[in-house]
């Protein structure tokens, strides 16, 4: 397995493992709705009710979001190396590795920090189509492409 297959294939765990948590915690709060409307009665069991519906809402959204980043590193294949950067390129630039995916957290894989970003991101913009050796600058901060992958 390449480095590159060992990054995506660790973004994909991450989101599905955020995918299950949140599923399983909309489902315990749609078990504990159930609960408490056979035991409670009066104001305090509708502001429950409430707050627990709330709850659902905000981790519905989240897994809408994971689900989101999930189907865009599902398009991508880490099999494949370009060397125009494109969705699913791993790219070093500045002796700092990127990859063009989906906004993720930083991760290690063997000893060497990645960092998930979108092609939509300002700086992910730029490194779009572009090749090694290409030279740009954000925020005053200079970028060379050593390598894509």
């Amino acid at each position: 397995m390449t480095f590159k297959q060992k990054i995506h294939e660790y973004y994909v765990q991450l989101v599905q493992d955020k995918i299950d948590a949140f599923s399983d915690m909309i489902t315990a709060l749609t078990e504990d709705s159930k609960n408490d409307a056979k035991g409670s009665a009066g104001d305090k069991h509708e502001t429950a009710l409430s707050m627990m519906h709330i709850e659902q809402e905000k981790i519905t959204h989240k897994l809408k979001e994971v689900l989101a980043q999930k189907a865009i590193l599902d398009k991508i294949n880490a099999e494949k190396t370009n060397t125009n950067i494109s969705l699913g390129s791993l790219v070093k630039a500045n002796g700092i590795y990127l990859y063009l995916s989906a906004a993720l957290p930083k991760i290690t894989i063997e000893g060497i920090n990645v960092i998930a970003l979108s092609p939509q991101s300002p700086l992910g913009n730029k490194l779009m189509g572009n090749q090694a050796g290409f030279t740009f600058e954000i925020n005053g901060t200079k970028y060379t492409i050593e390598n894509v992958e």
